[in-house]
């Protein structure tokens, strides 16, 4: 069987549609050309692929704190999309129960874009977060992670870490934001996306550089709290990157069991999607 063939979940993709739904005013960036990605596209694109389900992450870039782009996926195809939403960082319960309602499992920090002393007054939302069996998802780079490290524990709230933590090649698995991450993958707190790898590869296509720590990641955390997403369609991305060819990834690295693990089952154990075939 091709990966193209086997059942997946897309665990971190974004809608960008700015002629159904424009652009927030006061976006710092604002994607364009390849970069852009409506919900009618994407279906096609999943189609070919053979992915089943996503979830979708409201992107900075393009709409800020504006989830009107993605809530429209999640309530026209529920049984298709799940969703990380952006909020403000003071956002209540009530705002909270209103998009999980609409789909949303979980809220998206990006300190990658933001830095993190942006977030530094989040602890009250994540203790939220934590009461609604919803997740806390991170998108951090290098040692960001140390930053969030005493919250994260203190609220016991479940994480998402996108991207591998984003390390540092040239520094290898002992720096101290991988050490961070692999801290919170021993306590079984924490899933992580096996993702990303052009955000922070040193080197092209495939990547080569990401390979150690996506075996380390794999180790501790065990495939079961391990998954894969995509990125599409690849904001910021310099080189040419294809859906195929991060799946063709994949299949270089896992077997056909592993790659059930990391491309379906802990997933679809996490954000409650259903497929008749798995």
């Amino acid at each position: 069987m091709s990966i193209f063939d086997e059942p997946k979940i897309d665990a971190h993709c974004h809608l960008l549609a700015p002629l159904q739904f424009p652009y927030s005013a006061d976006a710092l960036y604002k994607p364009q050309g390849q970069e852009i990605g409506d919900q009618s596209y994407f279906s096609h694109v999943m189609n070919s692929y053979g992915v089943q389900h996503a979830l979708l992450v409201g992107p900075n870039s393009g709409y800020n704190l504006d989830n009107t782009c993605m809530c429209h996926a999640l309530t026209t195809d529920p049984q298709r999309f799940k969703g990380i939403a952006v909020v403000p960082n003071d956002a209540s319960s009530e705002q909270l129960c209103a998009l999980q309602k609409q789909g949303v499992v979980g809220v998206a920090f990006n300190s990658s874009f933001w830095g993190t002393s942006f977030y530094k007054d989040i602890e009250p939302l994540l203790h939220r977060l934590k009461e609604l069996n919803m997740y806390a998802q991170f998108q951090v780079e290098a040692d960001q992670l140390l930053d969030f490290s005493a919250m994260i524990e203190r609220s016991q709230v479940r994480v998402l870490i996108d991207h591998c933590g984003r390390p540092v090649p040239a520094k290898g698995v002992n720096q101290a934001g991988f050490a961070a991450l692999l801290k919170l993958g021993k306590k079984g707190q924490a899933f992580v996306k096996i993702s990303g790898f052009a955000k922070f590869s040193a080197l092209a296509y495939p990547f080569d550089d990401t390979t150690i720590f996506v075996e380390k990641l794999v180790d501790v955390f065990g495939l079961s709290n391990c998954m894969w997403a995509s990125d599409w369609p690849y904001l910021k991305a310099s080189p040419r990157l294809d859906y195929g060819c991060i799946l063709q990834l994949v299949a270089k690295q896992f077997s056909v069991t592993e790659r059930h693990k990391l491309m379906w089952s802990t997933a679809d154990d996490l954000f409650g999607f259903s497929y008749a075939g798995k």
